[in-house]
């Protein structure tokens, strides 16, 4: 019987997922959005609070996204945190971002 409902709710577990994802998807506003942002001019906030932009960070820079301080740099861009963590926030991946927004911008 244990592992009946272990099975069971394994198997629950991945449709709650597609809900939760389809909860937070982008806008075709959001998405064009993306084609005039970029680390350099956009605001992490802004970044933040579309869920496209947001998943393009995540990808690229998941420490950033999961910090408990990425609050407090809402009004900053990417370029401007870069000189707090140059190891992780490095040229290469603010260009992949650049052009992720770019590519996924419509």
């Amino acid at each position: 019987m244990v592992l009946a409902s272990a099975a069971h709710a394994q198997s629950a577990a991945p449709a709650a997922k597609p809900a939760a994802a389809a909860a937070v998807a982008p806008t075709a506003a959001q998405i064009a959005a993306l084609k005039s942002m970029s680390s350099e001019d956009t605001p992490i906030g802004d970044i933040l609070d579309n869920p496209a932009a947001k998943a393009i960070l995540a990808k690229h820079l998941p420490d950033v996204v999961a910090s408990d301080q990425v609050d407090m740099a809402r009004g900053m861009t990417l370029v401007a945190i870069q000189s707090y963590s140059p190891d992780v926030i490095t040229d290469a991946k603010l260009a992949a971002i650049n052009a992720d927004f770019k590519a996924q911008g419509k």
